[in-house]
């Protein structure tokens, strides 16, 4: 078995714990400086990157002082270990001001350790209960998006959780079989099934705009959740998630309680969530938490230092479970953190990203002396 082989099989181990099974600061760091070591030796942009920040698995003492790039770099470099055209699977951002062909790819060779995650932290967080609801989908199929990583964690957790008629009602441009959906509704309160509605906010606003201009209501059975990603920035309207729980439960019949936010990154292999299904606590008082092979910290938005509990910076991710492309992610969100997880306030912008910028011309002057 090859020493990464070994790490993988150690990483599913920890994973197969669950989302919330304590992992101590000792058993991450090994774990952290041993994927770095990987990383540096087998993901070659990066590697030049780390050099030229001064950093190798020698110099690296802990895993706070592991090299984090940009997301930007996502989109500049292939950052993975092995060959990019071999990959089990590609996800990439959506498109962006500056054209399709600038979207961030993440390279996944193997799939193993990206199911495991997604797996165990929907599990921990959306059926804490057991359930097997049915998944009534307002994400895209990975039929239609192949190179989405939310549809893709979508089919995964339909596959092995839902119900057997659960199924897709929305295309991949956004638009809503509505009565298709509505019927799978009727049917869902007629039966007694609860339902699971994994959807983009967005997406979903635009349902219970619908819903209220025609006067339509539905009271799902006990059990029925949702699963709301992404927000609303820059779209016509902005609607705070308080908002959008209230509406869901006027026209779903759906407590906030049973509503979880669920926070990813396609440059990543593992998600946030903002509560348990079922016992979610209020909005205002929610946090995203990590799983037990993820830590996140907030940097300074010019120096990119680290900073404690509490104080404002840019949130960088720590994910064991991105194994081969980029284990440390430096994201321009800006938030900060607490013992019980983070919470994200806004994007940096202008003299706030500054150290993001360095840092990504950092990775793009490195490529250019490879």
């Amino acid at each position: 078995m090859t020493d990464a082989a070994d790490l993988q099989t150690r990483l599913l181990g920890v994973i197969a714990r669950g989302a919330h099974a304590p992992l101590d600061d000792a058993e991450f760091d090994a774990l952290a400086r041993a994927v770095f070591a990987h990383q540096f030796a087998c993901n070659a942009p990066y590697r030049a990157y780390c050099e030229r920040r001064g950093a190798t698995p020698r110099t690296v003492a802990r895993w706070e002082e592991i090299p984090a790039v940009p997301t930007d770099a996502f989109k500049a470099a292939a950052l993975v270990c092995g060959d990019p055209d071999h990959a089990a699977a590609v996800f990439r951002t959506s498109g962006t001001t500056q054209g399709r062909e600038r979207r961030g790819t993440h390279y996944v060779p193997d799939l193993a350790l990206y199911d495991a995650a997604l797996r165990a932290g929907f599990r921990a967080h959306l059926l804490p209960d057991g359930a097997r609801p049915l998944v009534i989908s307002l994400v895209p199929s990975p039929a239609d998006l192949m190179d989405s990583s939310l549809s893709h964690m979508v089919g995964e957790v339909m596959g092995d959780f839902g119900a057997p008629a659960s199924g897709w009602f929305v295309s991949a441009d956004g638009g809503i079989a509505r009565e298709r959906l509505h019927d799978a509704l009727r049917a869902a309160e007629a039966e007694g099934t609860p339902v699971l509605i994994p959807t983009t906010a967005f997406a979903l606003v635009h349902w219970l705009d619908a819903l209220a201009a025609a006067g339509e209501r539905f009271r799902l059975p006990e059990g029925s959740r949702v699963m709301d990603t992404g927000g609303f920035k820059g779209r016509a309207r902005e609607v705070t998630r308080a908002e959008l729980y209230a509406a869901i439960e006027d026209r779903l019949g759906i407590a906030p309680r049973w509503c979880v936010n669920e926070y990813g990154m396609t440059e990543m292999s593992s998600q946030f969530y903002d509560g348990e299904a079922g016992s979610a606590l209020p909005v205002d008082q929610r946090f995203h938490a990590a799983p037990a092979w993820v830590r996140t910290r907030a940097a300074d938005p010019e120096t990119l230092s680290l900073l404690p509990h509490g104080e404002t910076g840019v949130l960088r991710h720590f994910d064991l479970a991105n194994l081969n492309s980029v284990m440390a992610i430096q994201t321009a969100d800006l938030g900060f953190t607490t013992p019980a997880g983070f919470r994200v306030i806004g994007r940096a912008q202008g003299a706030e990203a500054r150290g993001c910028s360095i840092a990504m011309d950092e990775l793009l002057s490195a490529l250019e002396r490879r």
